[in-house]
């Protein structure tokens, strides 16, 4: 690793109002190395880089890029100055090709003043090639997957020929093959002089690809260490103050009777789901593992409604289900957490209330109709079974870190009380302690008789909570196994069988 430092952070404190979010932040980063940035969600990471970035103004400290001193008026100023960021959650304009959205804001002309798309083409193709991305530059974003719309956000980080790019989770919906990918990539740019701040709440990952790692607790740094110098349970106790025994709950639930089959199943769109059957018992954690693009969300999605059925059924309790929508699959106490949170009916403009109690409204009503009194109430009880961490339930929405807003949407449906919770990469972009919160909720639920379904990319998660797991395989089952008689190499095994 270079002893060069291309960029430093002295002093660094941000505010809002009596809130100190942020106070004295120091942090170096070396030419051509990787640093990783892990915290608790509220840490104070994001405000971070919101500063560095110039979208939000700093009270005090100051920034040195390459030798001099920077304050960026806002992000395109940053890129402008060779500073690219990643962010976990995508915002792109789904509507357009991925070319469009590569060269927004930067469209190249001819000499006319004409968009020159041929020579954009040309461009995002040999930016593609050097990166090993096999992308169709003219295809809409909304045709690809969350793990393909990512890669496409890191490829266009490095078109801007960054000096230094910020990854907020990257990996948090990419399938193993896919992160090593990405690691290659980094590896790559790191021989080119490209230095990284690695956003993750990833230890495994952390200790793969980064060579230093801080750790940021209720807005100070705690410690900044050569990852060869420290230890997982080290960055643990950094973290969250205290040491985890284990990185997962005991699964002590009682598995009861058949509760959910899925006989045959075939849909009538794309991607094609094929003569999917499998039984869930109440009471169950049953897992779903796959590569991404394998039909994993799907399933999720047609059992709830959001997908057309061509072929086979659905038996709940011993009745035939077929759920033409979200709001039949609800009436049955059915819930969903999607894996991207704009999906899950996240209100940004609404404080956390509305976000929390918006599905559950009934259940807040008095003789004059809709009680605000219930709803905080509600609110209340919600934020302090997720450790949500906010300043009270009328907080906007968008003041909370990525997850914590998990949190509250987890809030959202637990309101409703669901028999049968399908989870779509569940604990996305959360922390290590918020994790072992949601895996214990989890638990609880099934203890409680709830039936869920868990569909997640991290190996060891999806072995550490369930009591049984199916591999998908290019949209159809290749198989079922006990959760406590396998391991990560039958899963990979299972899920290349139909490739």
């Amino acid at each position: 690793m270079n002893d060069d430092c291309i960029l430093k952070i002295e002093g660094l404190s941000k505010a809002f109002g009596k809130n100190k979010v942020l106070r004295n932040i120091n942090l170096n980063v070396q030419r051509g190395s990787v640093m990783g940035l892990m915290g608790e969600n509220g840490a104070g990471k994001s405000t971070m880089m919101k500063c560095l970035f110039g979208i939000y103004q700093k009270d005090e400290g100051s920034f040195t890029l390459d030798g001099k001193s920077i304050d960026f008026s806002g992000p395109k100023e940053a890129l402008e100055h060779g500073i690219a960021m990643v962010h976990q959650e995508l915002n792109q304009c789904v509507q357009r090709s991925v070319l469009d959205n590569l060269f927004l804001g930067r469209y190249i002309t001819n000499k006319f003043g004409v968009i020159d798309e041929r020579t954009m083409l040309k461009k995002a193709k040999k930016l593609f090639a050097s990166l090993k991305m096999d992308v169709d530059p003219k295809v809409k974003v909304c045709t690809l997957s969350v793990s393909q719309r990512q890669m496409i956000e890191i490829a266009k980080a490095v078109s801007y020929n960054a000096k230094i790019i910020v990854l907020d989770e990257p990996t948090s919906s990419l399938t193993e093959r896919e992160v090593k990918k990405l690691f290659g990539i980094v590896s790559g740019l790191r021989a080119k002089g490209v230095s990284f701040v690695y956003i993750s709440h990833k230890m495994d990952e952390v200790f793969e690809i980064c060579d230093q790692v801080s750790v940021l607790r209720d807005g100070q740094m705690i410690m900044t260490k050569d990852v060869k110098d420290t230890n997982m349970n080290e960055l643990i106790s950094a973290m969250v103050g205290r040491s985890l025994d284990q990185r997962f709950p005991p699964v002590d639930n009682t598995v009861g009777k058949p509760v959910l089959e899925v006989h045959d199943l075939s849909t009538e769109y794309e991607p094609f789901l094929k003569d999917i059957s499998f039984t869930v018992n109440k009471g169950e954690i049953f897992g779903i593992y796959g590569l991404v693009g394998a039909g994993r969300s799907e399933l999720l999605e047609t059992i709830f409604g959001l997908r057309t059925i061509s072929r086979g059924y659905i038996v709940y309790e011993g009745k035939k289900m077929n759920f033409k929508s979200a709001k039949d699959a609800m009436k049955y106490n059915f819930a969903l957490i999607t894996e991207e949170r704009k999906r899950n009916g996240m209100f940004g403009k609404g404080d956390l209330t509305f976000n929390t109690c918006i599905l559950s409204l009934d259940k807040y009503k008095d003789w004059s109709g809709i009680s605000p009194a219930k709803e905080e109430k509600a609110t209340k009880k919600e934020i302090a079974i997720m450790h949500t961490r906010c300043t009270g339930p009328h907080d906007p929405m968008t003041s909370l870190s990525g997850g914590n807003q998990q949190k509250i949407i987890f809030g959202k449906w637990l309101e409703r009380n669901p028999d049968v919770f399908l989870m779509d990469e569940p604990t996305r972009g959360i922390d290590v302690g918020a994790k072992y919160e949601i895996y214990e909720l989890i638990i609880k639920m099934a203890k409680q008789g709830k039936t869920i379904i868990v569909v997640s990319s991290e190996m060891p998660e999806i072995l550490g909570i369930t009591n049984r797991i199916a591999v998908m395989s290019n949209h159809r089952i290749s198989g079922i196994v006990n959760t406590k008689d396998t391991n990560q190499e039958e899963l990979l095994r299972l899920s290349a069988k139909y490739l």
